[in-house]
């Protein structure tokens, strides 16, 4: 009976044991039993923490353990992992581009190549996230997402790790169904990144409200944006073309824009060409492969030569005139101390000279002030010859106490329209004017204050004004639109003016215009003569086969 009733005891520890595994799920002999029970245990802590762990979590710069962090954190259980581009070998690029016939080891290279590519594809189509590091510190510098959905959670997930990425350059999302409402995110979160992110590629994304324009506010810092493959049509077009400059507002910070394989039409066309008026800082536009006419291109042709200004721009120039001699003369102390200013101020606009060549005057009287230590200059007469003389050869920067009146002066805009009018000095002004402009497309990219392009030099003729056109655009992509000898006339138009203007003394320095047009794959012959004859004024303008021509000159003068 003793034996019978010791029995119990020896049974009972094992009842447990099933409970345990269950609990635990770690320490078993049973491997499989444990590890089939292992995620039926961990996740339900995850869910627990996930309200109280995103908002303390510190980011450490690393995206990949940061990522992965915070998606754990904000509750998700699978989600894309951060790797390294894929890269192809540079092995195998001859032997699939030459059309002779392999040797054995290109077929052996291949073949394991082809082996090797199977896996590599099925990783490069699973949701990943893409980067691209720095060589010397392995820090991220582009980030590259396509083919998956991002939602407003993971945005707000790169809200977070993002900022933390002190060398990051570009962000691209290809494919990855953004809508306008993540957008909007995607934007906010734009300038919480580094200031090294200049380039943002959003393509394969059509959006309803087509509000890609947001890119493009005011206060953007992105420099580089692609937009293919978008459904942009003509509406997406004139939101895009009014971001890029209106009368009252102008990108500045855009240097290329992307805009091909699009439903662009002659005139979404039109609309781009009206931002193309007012803007100074676009150095790259592509429109290949949309939907452009003859109308469209004569449009595009049109901003790119002497165009006349409207009425409204007129208005607004001489507004801005005004308003600018007024806040400069009372920043400058000197208008008050010199009694025959203000009277020589109102004859020289009742002989038609715009008030703004005045302000000049003032600022070179007061820069001039301190260094003279005294009061000769009072005389009118000796003080229109000084300021012309320092309007001329003195150095922009020379005696200004202020960085942003340096900058002004340093442009030297204020003075070009009046002295085209009064044709006073036009050899030494003409220097003047090639560094106002060159210095102008170098400091695109800086915050300082811009001269507004209206206050640019103009011609009146036949009592209409006129502006030089847009000389800062350097390349622009037409290929694969519907354009006709009628477009290509006025290209050729467009070109030949170009090319006389850098011939001539006043366009030695600054922004000649285009060095690079693409018009192939229209609607007209390659044999066309105007096409011809494009192309010949192009070639010595192309930076690329300059660059050829002067190396084939090099290994024909060392053999």
């Amino acid at each position: 009976m003793s034996g019978e009733a010791s029995a119990p005891p020896v049974a009972s520890p094992r009842a447990p044991r099933p409970a345990t595994q269950r609990s635990s799920g770690a320490v078993t002999k049973k491997g499989d039993r444990g590890a089939k029970e292992k995620p039926a245990t961990v996740l339900p802590p995850v869910g627990e923490e996930e309200p109280k762990n995103p908002e303390e979590y510190q980011c450490t710069g690393v995206l990949e353990v940061d990522f992965a962090e915070l998606c754990t954190r904000w509750g998700y259980t699978d989600f894309p992992k951060v790797v390294t581009r894929p890269r192809p070998h540079p092995t195998f690029v001859p032997s699939s581009s030459t059309s002779e016939k392999p040797t054995v080891d290109n077929q052996r290279l291949s073949v394991s190549c082809s082996l090797n590519s199977l896996e590599s594809k099925y990783v490069f189509f699973r949701p990943t996230i893409q980067v691209e590091l720095e060589p010397e510190d392995k820090s991220v510098r582009e980030i590259y997402i396509r083919g998956w959905k991002v939602e407003e959670r993971i945005l707000g997930i790169f809200s977070k790790c993002l900022p933390s990425l002190s060398q990051l350059q570009a962000i691209n999302l290809w494919k990855v169904g953004l809508t306008d409402k993540t957008l909007t995110t995607f934007i906010a979160l734009l300038p919480l990144c580094s200031s090294t992110l200049r380039k943002v590629s959003l393509e394969g994304n059509p959006l309803p409200e087509r509000s890609y324009h947001k890119l493009l506010a005011v206060d953007s810092t992105i420099a580089h944006l692609s937009l293919r493959n978008n459904n942009i049509d003509d509406h997406g077009a004139q939101l895009l073309g009014q971001a890029l400059s209106t009368l009252h507002s102008c990108n500045r910070t855009l240097v290329s824009l992307n805009l091909g394989f699009n439903h662009i039409g002659d005139e979404g066309a039109g609309y781009i060409a009206d931002g193309l008026r007012l803007n100074r800082s676009l150095l790259w536009l592509s429109l290949a492969h949309n939907r452009i006419q003859d109308k469209g291109a004569l449009k595009l042709a049109e901003v790119l030569r002497p165009f006349e200004l409207t009425h409204t721009e007129v208005v607004e120039r001489r507004r801005l005139l005004l308003e600018k001699g007024s806040q400069e003369r009372s920043r400058s102390p000197s208008t008050s101390r010199h009694g025959d200013s203000k009277t020589e101020r109102e004859k020289n606009q009742l002989m038609g000279v715009g008030s703004f060549a005045l302000v000049e005057k003032d600022k070179t009287q007061t820069a001039k002030t301190p260094k003279s230590l005294g009061k000769k200059k009072e005389k009118s007469g000796e003080v229109v010859k000084k300021e012309e003389k320092s309007g001329s050869g003195q150095s922009p920067t020379q005696g200004t106490p202020k960085k942003e009146d340096s900058t002004k002066t340093g442009k030297g805009k204020v003075t070009i329209p009046e002295q085209k009018i009064s044709k006073g000095k036009g050899t030494k002004t003409g220097s003047k004017e090639k560094r106002s402009i060159l210095l102008e497309s170098e400091l695109v990219g800086e915050a300082t204050e811009m001269v507004n392009p209206l206050l640019e030099p103009v011609e009146h003729r036949d009592g209409k004004v006129f502006m030089p056109g847009n000389k800062v655009l350097l390349h622009l992509n037409l290929l694969r639109n519907r354009i006709t000898e009628v477009g290509l006339e006025a290209f050729l138009t467009v070109v030949q003016y170009q090319a006389q203007f850098s011939k001539s003394k006043s366009a030695s320095k600054g922004p000649v215009g285009l060095l690079w047009l693409a018009l192939a794959k229209n609607c007209f012959s390659p044999q066309c003569p105007a096409y011809t004859m494009i192309q010949e004024l192009m070639l010595p303008r192309d930076p690329i086969s300059k660059a050829k021509h002067k190396e084939e000159e090099a290994v024909a003068s060392s053999t």
